[in-house]
């Protein structure tokens, strides 16, 4: 059931922003140095995202990083 959850959030992010996950995958690996919420942050304030999604793309890019 976790499973379907996240796949539900990544195909909502890819819904409302545009971009393929792939896509903020990439954005997020140029940002590796930073904490959790920095990532956060930077996604908010420059690509104008909203918390919760910001959020889940950080936890998905660490859990994929340390997979």
């Amino acid at each position: 059931m976790a499973k379907r959850i996240v796949t539900v959030q990544l195909d909502l992010i890819e819904n409302t922003y545009g971009k393929p996950i792939s896509h903020w995958l990439k954005v997020l690996d140029e940002m590796k140095e930073k904490k959790h919420m920095e990532m956060v942050s930077t996604l908010k304030l420059e690509h104008k995202m909203g918390h919760g999604h910001a959020n889940a793309l950080v936890a998905y890019h660490r859990a994929q990083s340390a997979a």
